[in-house]
C-alpha cells in the first residue's frame, strides 16, 4: 500500500493545480521504479533502457542494488560532507548499522523537485539498475524516506582524483599512478560503451578512490543511450543537461551540436582531457569563455603534456605561472634536457614542475584521445591494450595506496573509538572539509 507524502495545497497565480498535480505524479513515478521493489507489470518509462537489454548481450547479473537495507532507520546519519543539485540534495556520512560501515548518504528533497529534475534523477537510477560493473560506482540502496529520495553508495575515503591534485599533488600526479587510474575509467567505458551508452562526463571529480585503492567512475547523470526501438543509433544530438560543469571536458562534436551529431567516441576525447588534467594538475581550456573554449576546439587545438618536450627550455627556466604553458595547451615540441622516466621532475628542474619528462607512450596515447576527427579516436577496448598500459605490473588495490604517498584514505572513519569526542569530531571534519563531494556527483 503507498502512502502519499503529506502536503498542504496552496493554488496562486505562479503555481496553478494542474502544474502542482503533474510534478506530484512525476515524483510519485520514482516510487514505481523497479529499484523500489519487484514490479507486476514494466513501467513505458523504462523503455529505453529494455531496449538496451534486449539489443545487447547482457553480462551475468550481480546483485549490488538492493543489499543494503532501503530503510532509514538502518543508517545513522552523521556530518553533511556536500550539497548540490541546486541546493535539492544533501550529502551525509552515515554508518550502515547492520554491518558498522561507513557510506556516503545523497538526500534528495523531492517536494522541491520540478518535472525535469525528477526525470533527469530517473534517468540516473534506472543506469544504476542496469549497470553492474567492479569500475562503475554501485548503488546499494535507493529508497524513498518520508519527503526525500535516499541513495546509498560506499564512502570513498581516498576522494576524488580530482581532490588529490587540490591537495597533494597541484602540479599533477605520476605517469604511473595515472596509467592505473585511466586503465579503470578504459574499462569502465568499454563496459559502458558496450552497453549502448556515452558517459558524457568523464573528468577527475568523477573518478573516486576508495580506501583499499580501487577505482570508480561515477557521474552516471550526463549517460545517454545509443539504442533506439532495439537497435543501437549511429549517432545522437542530444546536449547533457545541466552541462555547465563539464564544458572544458566535452568533445568540439558534442559542443557544435551540428547534423553530424556523436557517438561513445566523444567519451574518448573527454578521457584525453582527464589525463592532462592529472598530469598537469588542471584542466585545459578551463578558464576560458565557453565562446572562445568551443572556437579552439573547432579549430583543431590540442592539449597536451606539459614536460621538457612539449615546453621550450627558456619557459622551464622561468618561474611557473597560470599562463603561458600552464594553460595546457601546447604549440609544439621543445627541445631539451635529459629524459626523466615516468614524469618524474629533473633533479636540475631549478624549481620548475613541468622540468620532467613523460614517456612517449603517455604522450602517444593522450594525442590519440584528443584527435579532432573522432573517426580518428580509438575505441575504450583498443586503448585498453595501448602500450602506455605495459608499465603496469600489480593489481590496483596493491599498488595505488603506494603510489599515492604521503597521502592516505581517511582513516579516522574506521579507528574513531572517541567519534563522539570533540577532538575526534574535529579531527574528522577537518579530513572531510578537503573533499570536494559536491563535484563527485555520486
Amino acid at each position: 500500500m503507498k502512502v502519499l507524502l503529506p502536503v498542504i495545497i496552496t493554488i496562486s497565480g505562479s503555481m496553478s493545480f494542474l502544474r502542482w498535480v503533474s510534478e506530484k505524479l512525476s515524483v510519485e513515478s520514482l516510487r514505481d521504479l523497479e529499484l523500489f521493489g519487484e514490479q507486476t507489470q514494466a513501467s513505458p518509462l523504462r523503455k529505453a533502457h529494455e531496449d538496451s537489454r534486449e539489443s545487447l548481450n547482457p553480462l551475468p547479473h550481480r546483485d549490488t542494488m538492493g543489499s543494503f537495507l532501503p530503510d532509514s532507520s538502518a543508517y545513522e546519519l552523521r556530518n553533511v560532507i556536500g550539497r548540490g543539485l541546486e541546493s535539492l540534495m544533501t550529502v551525509n556520512l552515515a554508518v550502515y548499522k547492520p554491518t558498522g560501515e561507513y557510506v556516503a548518504i545523497r538526500r534528495i528533497d523531492l517536494d522541491s523537485c520540478a518535472n525535469d529534475m525528477v526525470s533527469y534523477l530517473q534517468g540516473e537510477l534506472r543506469v544504476s539498475k542496469l549497470f553492474h560493473h567492479p569500475c562503475i560506482l554501485p548503488y546499494k540502496s535507493v529508497f524513498i524516506a518520508e519527503n526525500e529520495l535516499w541513495v546509498i553508495t560506499p564512502f570513498m575515503a581516498y576522494g576524488s582524483a580530482r581532490d588529490l591534485i587540490i591537495t597533494h599533488f597541484t602540479d599533477g600526479l605520476n605517469e604511473q599512478t595515472i596509467a592505473y587510474i585511466l586503465l579503470g575509467v578504459l574499462r569502465a567505458l568499454e563496459y559502458i560503451h558496450q552497453m549502448g551508452y556515452v558517459h558524457r562526463s568523464v573528468k577527475a571529480s568523477h573518478i573516486l578512490i576508495s580506501a583499499d585503492g580501487q577505482m570508480f567512475l561515477s557521474g552516471l547523470r550526463s549517460i545517454f543511450s545509443l539504442i533506439r526501438h532495439g537497435q543501437r543509433a549511429r549517432v545522437v544530438h542530444d546536449f547533457p543537461q545541466y552541462s555547465v560543469k563539464v564544458l572544458p571536458w566535452l568533445s568540439p562534436e558534442v559542443l557544435q551540436q551540428n547534423l553530424q551529431g556523436y557517438d561513445f567516441r566523444s567519451d574518448i576525447y573527454s578521457l584525453g582531457i582527464t589525463a592532462c588534467e592529472l598530469a598537469n594538475g588542471h584542466v585545459p581550456f578551463k578558464d576560458m569563455p565557453a565562446t572562445q573554449m568551443l572556437l579552439e576546439k573547432l579549430n583543431g587545438t590540442v592539449p597536451c603534456l606539459l614536460d621538457t618536450t612539449t615546453i621550450p627550455p627558456e619557459e622551464l627556466s622561468m618561474k611557473p605561472s597560470r599562463s603561458g604553458a600552464d594553460s595546457g595547451i601546447c604549440e609544439g615540441p621543445g627541445a631539451g634536457g635529459a629524459r626523466h622516466t615516468n614524469g618524474e621532475p629533473s633533479s636540475s628542474s631549478g624549481g620548475n614542475p613541468y622540468s620532467r619528462t613523460f614517456s612517449s607512450h603517455f604522450h602517444a596515447f593522450v594525442e590519440l584521445c584528443l584527435q579532432r576527427d573522432p573517426e580518428k579516436r580509438p575505441s575504450a577496448s583498443s586503448l585498453i591494450g595501448h602500450s602506455f598500459f605495459k608499465q603496469i605490473k600489480r593489481r590496483p588495490s596493491e599498488a595505488l595506496p603506494e603510489l599515492l604517498r604521503p597521502v592516505s584514505p581517511i582513516s579516522s572513519l574506521d579507528s574513531m573509538q572517541h567519534q563522539d569526542s570533540p577532538t575526534g569530531l574535529a579531527s574528522l571534519e577537518s579530513d572531510l572539509s578537503q573533499l570536494d563531494v559536491d563535484d563527485w556527483d555520486f
